[in-house]
């Protein structure tokens, strides 16, 4: 057999994939032809009806509809139209993926709607006004943290953050961290793991997109969290990960704003009649900024009841900005 005739359905396939979809078909004669003048492989009508039986038997759904001709779409793929979307708007709303990645990633997404529905995803979905991170490495830094976890090894990175200048700056006065992984977690508009420094007895956070570059596993096993460490209540109560030290703080809240509590808290947050007007809810939470700019942001609506020591905090935090007016 002649290897152009070897290769025939791989092609046939491949043109299927890419040029057809439910609502665009190609006829026998259109089939032959971009075999013949795009791959060089000359062919006969009796022969494609064969290579799509052939192609349905490895499960690919091919629909053939009989007018004049014979014509072949592929009717179903992997993912449909909208989850396709769906992952395109996640890649382009995700600040720790590049631009350039981003666009690169969206190029691979629409290729697997076909051709003329990439066309359609590319004119829809625009993400241009997005602040988009600069770090090219962050792919491969997923990739070794999540090794690293799978198999329960500690790893050494390099660290930074910027200087006024705009300049990266290394952490740690140059020297990478020894860190045991457990966990990654997509928090807000960023992505970060969680893990225990290398004493064995402080838990940690690391935002990756700070990570200088792809992270080196070592051979030592990981440290496993402290024993009373619970991360599900950590994940809970800190503000974008933002220290680990948590509180019951009572909040005094305008009766508008529940929706807003509970998207922050979950449906099972305690609260409490206050007044007509008002009601009262306790959370745990890491008492910080920013926690209290969370709060600020509310224009009065929640107001801090208690501890006194989160209350005063919260209190000097105002005056203090206000004093730099």
């Amino acid at each position: 057999m002649e290897k152009s005739a070897q290769l025939r359905p791989f092609y046939l396939a491949k043109i299927l994939y890419d040029r057809t979809d439910e609502d665009h078909a190609l006829s026998t004669a259109q089939l032959m032809s971009i075999l013949e003048n795009e791959h060089g492989i000359k062919t006969h009508r009796q022969t494609i009806p064969a290579d799509v039986a052939l192609l349905r038997t490895v499960g690919m759904e091919i629909q053939e509809a009989k007018t004049d001709q014979k014509r072949y779409n592929l009717i179903s793929r992997e993912y449909d139209l909208a989850e396709i979307k769906l992952l395109i708007d996640a890649v382009e709303s995700s600040k720790f993926i590049t631009k350039a990645k981003s666009e690169t990633l969206v190029s691979k997404l629409s290729k697997m709607a076909g051709q003329n529905q990439a066309e359609n995803l590319k004119r829809n979905i625009s993400a241009e006004d997005r602040v988009k991170y600069d770090n090219e490495n962050i792919l491969l830094i997923i990739d070794s943290i999540n090794e690293a976890i799978n198999t329960g090894k500690k790893i050494s990175f390099l660290y930074f953050r910027y200087n006024v200048r705009k300049e990266p700056k290394l952490r740690n006065e140059g020297e990478p961290f020894i860190f045991s992984p457990h966990r990654l977690v997509w928090n807000g508009d960023f992505y970060y793991m969680v893990g225990v420094f290398d004493n064995g007895k402080r838990v940690g956070t690391f935002r990756l997109d700070r990570i200088l570059k792809r992270p080196e596993i070592l051979e030592e096993d990981a440290f496993p969290f402290p024993a009373d460490f619970d991360f599900e209540k950590h994940l809970q109560v800190s503000f974008r990960m933002f220290g680990v030290k948590h509180t019951t703080v009572d909040l005094i809240c305008s009766n508008d704003v529940m929706d807003a509590i509970m998207d922050k808290f979950g449906k099972d947050v305690t609260t409490y009649a206050y007044d007509m007007e008002n009601f009262r809810a306790e959370v745990d939470v890491v008492p910080s900024k920013v926690f209290y700019s969370w709060v600020f942001g509310f224009g009065g609506q929640v107001r801090i009841d208690g501890p006194a020591t989160v209350k005063e905090e919260y209190k000097a935090m105002v005056h203090k900005v206000a004093e730099g007016l």
